[in-house]
């Protein structure tokens, strides 16, 4: 008997084992869901910027390096962008063709080029250049919400320019590649950059400038994908748990911006891009300090053993 025990015991605590794991593995899944759809929606409501969210968000969930915290971020946005486009275009929405397809073209040319220029930038750099995008942006579209800038459409290039296609086809190529790098390389901050260019040089409002940008960075953050993937600086697994998350999430977020009052879209989306640029200047100060506390504390130690 006391054998029967004792194997009944020993074969319970596998399943046990395995229940624990299951259950880690299900809560993890329905975490990254999660984070997929609510990217979804920002992307979805602001024309982009849902990698400005998933990146300190991914931090929480995975143990990646920051290369590949931004190329997972950046193929998560192969749903948002597609998804989001596609509604902005069946739901009322307009989509500015004209700067559209060159920012397009060069946005996917750019990716090439980003994914690959990612592995020799130095994180910190990195980190600051995407503080000082969202501090530009937000600033930017606070002014818009007061009136002073081109909320309603009002550009810094006269109106017969914008119609000239030898101005709107070479810039719109031009902005779109070094958009496109940028968006590739870092995996956020493409729709933050993307919307004020369309509003100040093409004369888009704010919801045509979301729409044009989630179609201009569809391919771009398919080719970016594909880029990072081969060079390894994307999780493949999770990329694809996000994209599932974020099908939804889109559609919720356009259906969203279509609704609301222009200038509270601005406001929503000057709030947003400065409290992660807050945020995130926070965390490097914090990092800092605990990097020169370490320091010191080594540098204490070898003083010591020295004596």
């Amino acid at each position: 008997m006391a054998r029967v025990s004792t194997r009944s015991i020993g074969s319970k605590r596998p399943k046990a084992t395995a229940d624990t794991t299951g259950s880690a593995s299900t809560a993890k899944t329905k975490a990254e869901l999660g984070i997929g759809f609510t990217g979804g929606v920002i992307g979805g409501l602001l024309g982009g910027g849902s990698g400005v969210f998933y990146v300190p968000a991914l931090e929480k969930v995975a143990a990646l390096s920051r290369p590949s915290l931004h190329g997972t971020a950046g193929a998560a946005n192969i749903a948002v962008t597609g998804v989001g486009a596609a509604t902005f275009a069946l739901a009322g929405g307009s989509i500015d063709f004209r700067a559209g397809m060159g920012l397009v073209v060069g946005a996917t040319l750019g990716a090439f080029l980003g994914a690959k220029l990612i592995l020799r930038i130095p994180h910190r750099f990195l980190r600051w250049l995407f503080v000082t995008i969202l501090l530009a942006t937000g600033a930017k579209l606070l002014l818009d919400a007061a009136g002073v800038g081109s909320l309603r459409g009002a550009t810094i290039v006269p109106p017969s320019l914008i119609a000239n296609l030898w101005f709107t086809v070479p810039t719109s190529l031009v902005l779109g590649f070094i958009i496109g790098a940028w968006a590739a390389g870092m995996g956020l901050g493409g729709g933050l950059l993307a919307v004020p260019v369309l509003m100040v040089l093409y004369g888009a409002d704010l919801p045509t400038a979301e729409g044009t940008s989630l179609l201009m960075f569809f391919p771009n953050a398919i080719v970016g994908t594909v880029v990072h993937a081969r060079q390894g600086t994307a999780d493949k697994r999770l990329g694809v748990i996000l994209n599932i998350g974020a099908l939804p999430g889109a559609i919720v977020g356009a259906l969203a911006a279509l609704a609301l009052d222009v200038r509270v879209l601005s406001i929503v989306f000057a709030a947003f891009a400065l409290l992660v640029a807050v945020r995130e200047m926070y965390r490097m100060h914090r990092t800092r300090g605990e990097t020169r506390a370490a320091a010191d504390s080594m540098s204490s130690d070898k003083r010591l053993n020295e004596e």
